[in-house]
Formats: C-alpha cells, sequence, structure tokens
C-alpha cells in the first residue's frame, strides 16, 4: 500500500495547486486521487475516509461540470460567498452529520477513531461541495480538517499521507488568499 499511498499523495498535490488557481483541470488529478486513496483508507480501517472517496468522486464530476458552465459563462471560474443564514444553516447541518455519522461507525464498526473520522468525513464532503459550487468558504473548512487529518494519520501510521496533510494546510491557507483576491478583483470589476 504504501506506493499507492505515495502515488496518491503526489495527485493530491497536483490536484490542490489546480484549485488554488481555479484551474478545471484540477478535477482529473483529484478524480485520480481519491480512487487511489480509497482502499488506502479501507486498509487502514478508517472506514469514513474510504466511503468519503467514493463520494468525493462523485462531488468532483458534479463539481467538474459546475466549473465548466462557470468559465463557459464568465471566461473563468468565479469565486462567490455565501450568506450569513446559509453559512449558519451549513454549520448546524455538518455538526448533525457529524454526530449521526460518528454514533453509527462507533455502534456498527470497529473503526479505529470513529468521531474524529466521521468528523473529517463529513467536514470534507461539506468542504467539497462548498469548493465544487465555488463557495470560498471552503478554504476554512479545508484548514480545519488538514489540522484534524494530520494528527490522525500520524496515529495511523499513514505518514505519506500526514505528510501530504501538512503540505495541504500549507496550501489551504494559500488557496483562501488567492480565492479571496480573485473575489475582490470580480466585485472590483462589478
Amino acid at each position: 500500500m504504501d506506493a499507492l499511498e505515495i502515488v496518491a499523495a503526489l495527485l493530491g498535490v497536483f490536484n490542490i495547486v489546480l484549485l488554488i488557481r481555479r484551474n478545471i483541470w484540477n478535477y482529473a488529478f483529484g478524480l485520480a486521487m481519491v480512487a487511489l486513496y480509497a482502499p488506502v483508507f479501507f486498509h487502514a480501517r478508517l472506514y469514513s475516509d474510504a466511503l468519503l472517496q467514493i463520494v468525493f468522486f462523485l462531488v468532483q464530476l458534479y463539481g467538474f461540470w459546475n466549473w465548466q458552465r462557470s468559465r463557459e459563462d464568465s471566461g473563468e471560474v468565479t469565486v462567490l460567498r455565501l450568506s450569513g443564514r446559509a453559512r449558519a444553516g451549513w454549520a448546524i447541518a455538518t455538526i448533525a452529520l457529524v454526530a449521526a455519522w460518528g454514533t453509527g461507525m462507533a455502534r456498527f464498526t470497529d473503526a479505529a477513531f470513529p468521531y474524529l473520522d466521521a468528523a473529517n468525513a463529513m467536514i470534507s464532503i461539506v468542504a467539497q461541495i462548498m469548493l465544487s459550487r465555488r463557495w470560498i468558504e471552503n478554504w476554512p473548512l479545508w484548514i480545519f480538517v488538514d489540522v484534524l487529518q494530520i494528527g490522525l494519520y500520524v496515529a495511523k501510521g499513514l505518514v505519506p499521507t500526514a505528510l501530504l496533510y501538512c503540505l495541504f494546510l500549507i496550501m489551504s491557507v494559500w488557496g483562501w488568499i488567492e480565492w479571496s483576491r480573485a473575489e475582490r478583483s470580480s466585485e472590483a470589476l462589478a
């Protein structure tokens, strides 16, 4: 599994760099990455993370379609922002999902860290949906997830993946900065 994990990690780096640049080809790397990570996480008994890769695959297909549509409409992939009410709704729904999924994983599986794994999985799903919708709020969620996942992967001995998430943490901060600049640029032009 080590070679598979390393290849998936490298694909992840290319994926994030292209996401930061709002380049639609991020999805080719993202789809390959999640396809490879599913068996890595299953082998490590991180079942939520393994299932998450399937969800990511589907959400990335949607994201590719949505980003392509934005690019056709405006010539670029535009950055959007949620309203305060929408952010609150997403936060409440995310907390409920984490609690429900964590309880199920603790009760019905031998998951290594059921609630931490559930938090990573559910927050990641929300962040991926927000990313696919081009909402800037995805980046703070990815920063939070990256911090959680670094600890989880170190505890499970997935060192290449933990190192990848250290890099993802840095790149998520960079992404938030770049998307904020893009949002300000589009507001100035409007």
